[in-house]
This record gives C-alpha cells, structure tokens and sequence, in this order.
C-alpha cells in the first residue's frame, strides 16, 4: 500500500483511533498493535515477504542481546556478524543475484566460454534495503557501546516495523526510537497538526510536482535522440526535480504521519539543490543514508583520519557501496563513484583555497549530470543522454514541453513551488509556515489541496521511486 491511494487513507484512519484507544490503556497493547499494523501495511504488496521482516527483525533482535551479554570480543564480534551475514546475505540474494550471475556470464562469454544466458525471477521485497539498513545499526550501535541492548521484544519489533518509514526510510536509529517506543503517548494536537502540515507538503511534493515532471522525464529517457539539445536539458532537469519532489515527499509525509502517532523522525532532506559544495549537498540530501554510510562504513575505515590518499581510498569505497546500495546495475556504481570523485575535488578546493565557499549552480548542474546514470536503463542510454545533452541538436518537431493550458498552469505552480523552497531553505515546512499569520496559512493550506486535487492521479498514481531499492 502507498500512501497516495484511497487504501492508505482508510487504512490509517482506522489505525487512527485504534492506535490512540489503545495508548490510554496500555503501552505493550499500543506496540502489539503497532506490530500488527506494521505487517498489514507491509504485506499489502506481498505477505510471503513478512517471513523476511520477522526473521529479520528476530536475528538482530537475539544478536543485540548476545552482543551486550559478553565483555569477549571474539564473540562480541561473532554475534556481531550473526547479524551482519544474515541481513546482508538477504539483500545479496534478493537484490544481486541475478546482477552478479549476469556479469560473471558476460566476463566468460567475453574470454571465450560460452555460458547460455539464464536468471532466476528474483523479486525484490519492498524496503528491504531499508529496514535491513535499520536493523543492523542496531546491533553495530550495541558492538560500538552507543547503545544497550533492549529486552522489550515488542519495542524492537515495533521499531523495526513502523509503517511509516518501513519501506523508504528515513533510515532511523534505534538509539532515537527506541525510547519512543518505551514511553507513554498521550496525543498532542500541536504535534499532529504540525504532522497533518508535512503530510499536506509532502503530497503536493509527490502528487503535483514529482508525478507531472515524470511525464516528461520518462520521454527524453525513453528515446533521447528524437529530442533537440533545449528539449534533453528539460528531460534530465525533469528527473532531478522529480526525485527530489518524490522522495522529500514520501519523508515528510513519513515524518508527519509518525508525528501524528505521536513520534519524531529525523528530517531527511533540507533543500540539498540550494547547496554550495558537494559535502553540504550530501548533509542535506537523503540525510539518513549518508550519515548511516558515514558512521558505519567510511568511520570504521578510517575516514579522513589517516591523510588524504586514504580518505580518497575511503571515499571512493563508501561511494562505491552506496551505489550498489540502490540497485545491481553498473549506472549506480557509476552514479556513486562519480559523488565520490565529487567529493574528492570538493575537498581538494578547499585545501589549496581555504576560503572556498563554492557555487550553488555549479553544484546543482553537476547534481544534475550526475542524475544521468542513475535515471538511464544502462550504460548505453547513459552515453545517449550525454551526446543529447552536449551535441547540439536542432529539431523541434519533438519538443518535450509544449506550453498548452495544463503546462502553463503547472509552469506557474512549479515557480511558485521553488520560490517556496527558497523560503523554506534549511527548516521544513511545518516549522516555516507557522511564522505566517493564520489568514495566510490557511489560504496556502487550501491552495495546496486545490492543486493536488487539479495534478493528482488518484486512480493510477506511479508508485515512490525509492520503492525499488
């Protein structure tokens, strides 16, 4: 289920007043149900996945007991890769099988064995890079003395399987939820105000801007070549947009949904295209999965502790792994390696130059190419898109954007979106619009309902993007 259907909507209405009914009576109750609700919203796409999640949920559960139950750090580090080994061979099997047979096929084919072309049908649980992400932090954060492991089963399990960030993040730590889940709730209607606000941003985000702009993203990547030059940029700046719009989207309504349950998630993007270098773009793009790459891959290889060739090392690794964290292709290794060639020159600036500020449109065009590799089906799209983009190309008998009504307005609402941004810039909507005097927030409120019932598509809305990783 996804929440810009009917289905989400009557299902969390009635999870609603259960959940609140239950609060006030028992906390254990309240978690069981959270479990419970969990499960539902997850197997909606496919219950044969829940025997994942569960299994999941349980080793790193009884992993984070052992690890805290011994001072040895033989087996602190054993029950520690009793977690790691069964939450990353299920991403391995489920997500890179099929990659790593093809390629391994490819390479034999290529020095002279023939190997005839064969794959499982592998399908790929929904969130599973998510939640899996999630619970091993868990038990890495009790290796690393962070955090104490938790007897209360109901809590991990509810941690584990909050709906509302279980399928595409953010990523959270238990060391910020776990104690959520521990304490009493009592409902708070500034808190779930503040929640219905970023729920109503974030479908404007996902329904208005994301879902329009994919039209015309996914014509130029369809065909790049029956497009001109001013029609490729439109395209490739159609995706980042997109992407953007779609995922900020489905975090701020995750994050308002949690807080009207009564819950605090970490905010997960703060405008990261008005950045001025590319470390500030990642501290504020997809906030939870850097600082997760951050703290437990390029932190334990040493960061930039041990002088620059090493950070290159280290940098390039992390970029590299975040890469094949979002898909089994060769785009998202390219994708990845690029942000760490990026980030490499980002800090060599700043060596030689101290006072380097950066620009955020030199930023954002870079971002932007970097979407290329990421957006295409392959590599052979990628270098499609590339001569499209920087081979001048004068035909407009395909014009991507042809300014008809439904364009025109769209082009004023999408102004109007950036200017927002702008405005918003490193808080979220929620804490920015209280600023303005009540006429004026509920003008915009309604505004924003207005164009969402005008652009949505509730009937065939496109899933989040992120769905797929």
């Amino acid at each position: 289920m996804t929440f810009t259907t009917i289905t989400f909507l009557v299902f969390f209405v009635l999870f609603f007043g259960v959940y609140w009914l239950l609060a006030g009576v028992n906390k254990n109750l309240r978690n069981a149900f959270m479990i419970l609700g969990g499960y539902v919203f997850y197997g909606w796409w496919d219950w044969r996945f829940l025997v994942l999640l569960i299994f999941s949920s349980s080793i790193d559960f009884f992993s984070g007991l052992l690890i805290g139950s011994t001072e040895n750090k033989y087996y602190r580090k054993l029950y520690l890769w009793l977690s790691l080994g069964v939450n990353l061979s299920l991403l391995g099997f489920f997500k890179y099988f099929n990659f790593f047979i093809d390629s391994f096929r490819d390479l034999a084919n290529t020095i002279g064995y023939d190997i005839p072309a064969s794959s499982l049908n592998i399908i790929l649980p929904v969130g599973l890079s998510f939640y899996t992400f999630q619970s091993m932090s868990y038990a890495m954060d009790i290796y690393y003395r962070r955090l104490k492991p938790t007897t209360r089963i109901l809590d991990f399990f509810a941690f584990v399987s909050f709906f509302p960030q279980l399928v595409a993040g953010p990523i959270e730590r238990a060391i910020n939820m776990l104690p959520q889940f521990a304490e009493e709730k009592k409902f708070n209607y500034v808190q779930a105000l503040a929640g219905l606000r970023m729920m109503l941003w974030g479908f404007f985000k996902k329904m208005v801007i994301a879902d329009t702009l994919s039209v015309y993203a996914n014509q130029f990547f369809a065909d790049p070549f029956q497009f001109d030059s001013l029609s490729a940029w439109i395209g490739v700046l159609a995706f980042a947009l997109q992407i953007y719009c779609d995922f900020s989207g489905y975090s701020d309504i995750a994050i308002g949904t949690a807080k009207i349950l009564g819950f605090d998630l970490m905010v997960n993007f703060r405008t990261p295209y008005f950045s001025k270098t590319f470390t500030e773009f990642w501290q504020r793009w997809h906030i939870s999965l850097s600082t997760w790459f951050r703290d437990y891959v390029f932190i334990p290889l040493g960061g930039n502790r041990k002088g620059d060739f090493n950070y290159i090392i280290n940098i390039m690794i992390t970029f590299l792994l975040s890469g094949l964290w979002h898909g089994a292709k060769y785009n998202f290794i390219l994708w990845g390696l690029m942000h760490g060639v990026l980030l490499i020159i980002d800090k060599t600036a700043k060596k030689i130059s101290p006072q380097f500020k950066g620009s955020s449109i030199l930023v954002f065009i870079a971002v932007v190419l970097c979407w290329v590799p990421f957006r295409a089906i392959h590599l052979g799209r990628t270098v499609d898109v590339y001569l499209t983009l920087f081979i001048p190309r004068f035909h407009f008998d395909h014009f991507i954007y042809p300014l008809n009504i439904h364009n025109s307005l769209f082009l004023v609402v999408f102004i109007l979106f950036v200017i927002a941004e702008f405005w918003i810039n490193k808080k979220t909507f929620a804490e920015k619009v209280v600023s303005l005097p009540k006429i004026s927030r509920w003008v915009l409120y309604y505004l924003l309902i207005l164009c969402i019932f005008l652009f949505g598509d509730f009937n065939n809305a496109p899933s989040f993007i992120y769905f797929q990783f």
